[in-house]
């Protein structure tokens, strides 16, 4: 059979189930009884080794297939979560991302076995003292009747393990059903463990199996002949059963049997530990809750179908989504083109034909910006997992919170900021959270605080990471400029905080004292700043020394078009964003005044810098004979500067161009847009012209 159809899906599918896993491993680690935890990572675990058999990704299959092994002796108390095993499950997870981004990349898992982690595996499962190992064999070949070519389990009797009785016993007490199901696969029936799993998950959907014979494991290697059993605990009836898995194809029979207190054999004088008697509570009302949300469903059809249509999905490709725009974009171009066309007198019908098209146009480009919008949890949610890594490293306690995950960006924009956020959330860690001996000396708690917030503030997207912190030495900063002779020492000392802070952002400038995995190599704030302005957007720092320091990112919330001030320099049109727009004011050439060889204005007690453009932009302009001046006060974050120019034109919309590869990089210069009349104006880039 052909799966390279499915691959796609197989990719996508696993990506999801490999972050719901790195989720549940962190949360397991921090609540290792939390037995709803641990079964959601055996549901993954599970899931996983099933989608890779079936696609014939063996290895993964194997890995899997091993960890749950590891976490069906965690269900069962046989073994205990260490740091050391969480530890090894995380190495799975590794493992298993490595395999998925081989297929993405190859089509193929690749050559390596990843013995030494499937070695800690088995390691971890055989941890058991001997007497264990001799009581779990004894169950076996109790509770398992001797394997022969002929067996069948519709009328074999079978006993349940001390822990399968505890749930079992606890589900009747809630008035559920346990129920025996025994199910009889066609002779024909080629793909058997494929057909086993597809029936599994129908039983889970509305279920929790506590029993398998043959084992789990059997069945998907296919070591059995034509028919298994499963005992399930569930609050449905056994015709509800019965219904879905008789519509699954190449299946001959299906028996169910409900099960009594006799049936599974526990006497009502037999001492339950409280430790299993907790853990099968749990596990029961993980199995209410799951059937009571199924039940629900299934008595609200109207509900059901609305969350069902909202929640559908279709996976696009991002270059599907990029031909779109440029479609959207081109109309737009031509809107404005028909709007600057003289045709002398326009008749009403032109002008009303001319409106719905610029309010069709608008629509249409806010949909598709939807479509394209994606939410930072993208980003952030690999983090977590970085954060616990880092700490350990570095042999600090670090605490991240996160908060606003759900706000948008456009994808775009989402694929490029993960690097920059991470060399941020490193240099919180390694920088600027102390050692647990400093924290105490300080009178901290032990462990550190690293906050990465991200919400909207008007056209921008604002994400910050706050750490508690020593915050930014600036002496040492200082020092390290004069010794790299970025300034001189007469200067250095007349220097803002801003102007000292900037530094750490050169190229190769370093505090660290040593050079690590993780600093030391002078790459990181660089890196985090020339990715962040070429996307549009601003870093800014706050610090205090003692308390902590924030890096706050501003974002534009979209790449592709904006609304824009037009303006004229001397001859020239140029484009201003608007969301980088304060106001527009008029002043007389003597209000600009002179301080430190700068020229500044002062409006509303507010001390504001001039640019002059055509001095910047080197364009001829007459400046000597004008009686007011046109000022653009534009905002770089939380600073303004006021931009010199000759007149305005008004706002429109834009779609920005890129300059090509032979002219980017050129300073000023942000892009280009296509104007109705076919000309083209250059868009400035104000991060880099204000002052």
């Amino acid at each position: 059979m052909d799966m390279s159809q499915y691959l796609e899906i197989f990719i996508d599918e696993t990506k999801e189930h490999l972050q719901s896993l790195n989720e549940s491993l962190l949360q397991l680690e921090q609540n290792p009884k939390d037995t709803a935890i641990l079964n959601e990572i055996f549901r993954v675990a599970h899931t996983l080794k099933g989608m890779a058999g079936t696609m014939g990704f063996n290895k993964m299959a194997k890995l899997t297939h091993d960890m749950e092994n590891v976490l069906h002796a965690l269900r069962n108390n046989e073994i205990s979560v260490t740091p050391k095993l969480v530890d090894t499950l995380f190495m799975c997870l590794d493992a298993l991302e490595n395999y998925t981004e081989n297929i993405v990349n190859t089509g193929s898992e690749g050559n390596n076995d990843y013995n030494g982690i499937i070695s800690e595996l088995n390691n971890a499962v055989n941890n058991k003292t001997e007497q264990e190992t001799v009581k779990t064999e004894v169950e076996n070949n109790q509770s398992e009747p001797e394997k022969t070519d002929n067996k069948t389990y519709k009328t074999a009797q079978f006993k349940l393990n001390q822990y399968e009785q505890n749930i079992a016993y606890k589900a009747k007490e809630l008035g559920m059903n346990v129920l025996k199901i025994t199910v009889v696969l066609n002779k024909g029936c080629v793909l058997k463990s494929a057909r086993s799993f597809i029936i599994f998950q129908t039983i889970e959907r509305h279920s929790e199996i506590i029993r398998s014979e043959p084992r789990v494991e059997d069945i998907e290697d296919e070591k059995f002949d034509f028919e298994f059993t499963v005992v399930c605990i569930t609050k449905e009836d056994p015709s509800f059963f019965e219904k879905d898995i008789n519509s699954i194809a190449e299946i001959d029979e299906v028996v169910i049997t409900s099960l009594g207190y006799d049936d599974f054999q526990l006497a009502e004088t037999e001492k339950i530990s409280s430790e299993n008697t907790a853990n099968s509570v749990d596990t029961v009302n993980a199995v209410v809750e799951d059937s009571s949300d199924a039940k629900q469903e299934d008595n609200n059809q109207s509900n059901q179908a609305h969350k069902a249509k909202t929640g559908k999905t279709v996976r696009v490709d991002i270059d599907r989504l990029d031909v779109l725009m440029n479609l959207v974009s081109e109309l737009i171009i031509i809107k404005t083109r028909l709007e600057g066309i003289d045709l002398g007198d326009r008749t009403q019908a032109y002008n009303e034909a001319i409106e719905y098209l610029e309010r069709i146009t608008t629509n249409l480009h806010d949909a598709v910006m939807k479509v394209r919008m994606v939410p930072v949890e993208m980003v952030f949610n690999r983090f977590p997992r970085m954060i616990r890594d880092t700490a350990r490293d570095l042999n600090k306690e670090i605490i991240l919170n996160m908060s606003g995950e759900d706000t948008e960006l456009d994808r775009t924009v989402i694929d490029e900021i993960g690097d920059p956020l991470i060399h941020l959330l490193r240099n919180s860690a390694d920088h600027g959270i102390e050692s647990i001996e400093k924290r105490k000396a300080a009178g901290k708690p032990t462990a550190g605080k690293i906050d990465l917030r991200a919400y909207q503030d008007g056209n921008n997207v604002v994400i910050e990471v706050c750490d508690d912190g020593q915050g930014i030495d600036l002496e040492k900063v200082k020092k390290k400029a004069i010794e790299k002779g970025l300034v001189k020492k007469e200067i250095a000392n007349t220097l803002s905080q801003k102007d000292i802070i900037d530094f750490l952002f050169k190229p190769s400038f370093s505090t660290s004292d040593k050079i690590t995995d993780l600093s030391g190599r002078g790459v990181g704030l660089d890196v985090v700043k020339t990715k962040i302005e070429q996307l549009g957007g601003v870093v800014e720092v706050e610090t205090e020394w003692g308390k902590g320091s924030k890096f706050i990112i501003r974002l534009p919330l979209t790449l592709a078009i904006i609304q824009a001030l037009l303006v004229v320099i001397g001859e020239e049109k140029y484009a201003i964003p608007l969301s980088s727009t304060k106001e527009i004011i008029k002043i007389s050439p003597d209000q600009i005044m002179l301080v430190q060889k700068q020229e500044v204005i002062m409006i509303r007690d507010t001390v504001i810098p001039i640019v002059r453009l055509n001095r910047i932009l080197d364009i001829p302009t007459d400046e000597n004979n004008k009686k007011q001046l046109t000022v653009v006060i534009v905002k770089k974050g939380e600073r303004l500067s006021g931009f010199l120019v000759d007149s305005l034109i008004g706002q429109q919309e834009i779609v920005i161009k890129s300059l090509g590869k032979l002219l980017s990089g050129i300073k000023f210069i942000a892009g280009a847009t296509i104007l109705g009349d076919g000309n083209v104006a250059l868009i400035l880039d104000v991060n880099s012209l204000a002052v």
